[in-house]
């Protein structure tokens, strides 16, 4: 995402955090997100179900790759068409590196990513840049510290690409 996508994401979610909550509830009236988590998550999915909720939407999917098709050797394919078939957007959590990009090749319905291999978690890579936006006002001419797992950390990589959009001094601790 560009500096302009990223400030236009947050000014949207001002405009929404503004709504009151009977006109928030119409965002999403009538539409359904699915959700196909493979690997384990708590906050990412509960997040996206919390969020869909509060703007009037429907949720739904597999949280335990258990109790799936997947267990009887569903594909991946196979498994996001079908969930294409009863939602309005996909998110999906992957173990595999480039599992978001064929999902949404293979989806008619736009796929989000909710953490994919080694690779990326964008939308907490988001959520982080808006909150620094919020709490400090502005994110150009900061001093970024991030502190973590530097070389497995998913985060870490979406963050910095976010990141890359700012005027930011950025120390890797």
């Amino acid at each position: 995402l560009t500096k302009e996508n990223l400030e236009s994401i947050y000014d949207s979610t001002n405009k929404i955090i503004e709504m009151d909550s009977s006109e928030r509830r119409e965002i999403a009236r009538g539409k359904a997100l699915g959700y196909l988590f493979f690997e384990p998550s708590t906050r990412t999915r509960l997040s996206f179900q919390s969020a869909m909720a509060l703007i009037g939407g429907a949720s739904f999917g597999i949280a335990d790759v258990q109790s799936s098709s997947i267990q009887k050797g569903e594909s991946l394919a196979d498994t996001v068409k079908i969930m294409a078939g009863y939602a309005d957007a996909i998110v999906l959590r992957h173990p595999l590196d480039g599992s978001r990009k064929f999902a949404a090749e293979v989806s008619d319905k736009p796929v989000i990513n909710g953490g994919s291999g080694t690779e990326e978690h964008p939308t907490q890579a988001i959520q982080d840049l808006y909150t620094i936006r919020k709490e400090l006002g502005k994110i150009d001419g900061t001093n970024i510290g991030i502190v973590g797992d530097l070389k497995y950390g998913r985060t870490v990589y979406s963050l910095l690409y976010g990141l890359s959009n700012y005027d930011v001094k950025v120390h890797l601790i």
